[in-house]
């Protein structure tokens, strides 16, 4: 059940970063909200199944995942949340938009950050206790490792100003481009992911 719960969680990630890379694509922000609130709940998955085949001796690294795993989906369930509600379905006003939607780069947008930069964390401590003993798996941690180098700039940059708000629809191409790279980082740790949990093991 552990590792099948894992396999899922991570066909879930794939799915979900791919599905997301479209959107982004042909600019379909709703569907992107939607997918990115499954991505949540499908990366809570694929990290409790590593959680679930941590050895003793990386329990305290496993433990420290699944807490910023459930952070950042917390977060961003929130932010995603918000956006196909209250924002899509309530249009607030231009004072409540500079707070609620997300393409204002505003309070949601930070927030949306901080998540991601939790999760990034997340990654780092599941790396940690991948026992990596193929050239997939090897691949994989070092994936999962090198992916917490998004925390400092989605902790900090947000404190520094560098994402002042805007107006409704003028977040530029900038930030797509920036998404759709961390969509191509992020996809192979998904399907390496699935790949390690439908692997039998000693």
């Amino acid at each position: 059940m552990n590792k099948r719960l894992g396999r899922i969680g991570s066909l879930i990630v794939t799915g979900a970063v791919l599905g997301f890379a479209v959107c982004l694509a042909v600019s379909f922000d709703f569907g992107s909200f939607l997918i990115c609130m499954l991505l949540a709940l499908g990366f809570i998955m694929m990290t409790a199944g590593f959680a679930a085949e941590s050895g003793d001796d990386a329990r305290a690294a496993s433990i420290t995942a699944m807490a910023f795993a459930c952070v950042y989906a917390v977060l961003v369930l929130i932010v995603y949340f918000t956006q196909t509600t209250v924002v899509h379905l309530q249009l607030p006003t231009d004072r409540e938009a500079v707070y609620l939607d997300f393409s204002r780069s505003g309070l949601m947008f930070y927030l949306d950050l901080l998540g991601y930069g939790l999760m990034a964390l997340s990654t780092f401590f599941t790396g940690l206790t991948v026992r990596a003993k193929s050239k997939a798996d090897r691949w994989l941690k070092a994936l999962l490792l090198l992916h917490s180098a998004f925390f400092p700039g989605c902790f900090l940059l947000p404190m520094l100003g560098v994402f002042p708000p805007v107006a409704a629809g003028e977040m530029g191409a900038g930030g797509t481009v920036a998404l759709l790279f961390w969509c191509a980082y992020f996809l192979p740790v998904g399907a390496l992911a699935y790949r390690h949990f439908g692997t039998k093991r000693n």
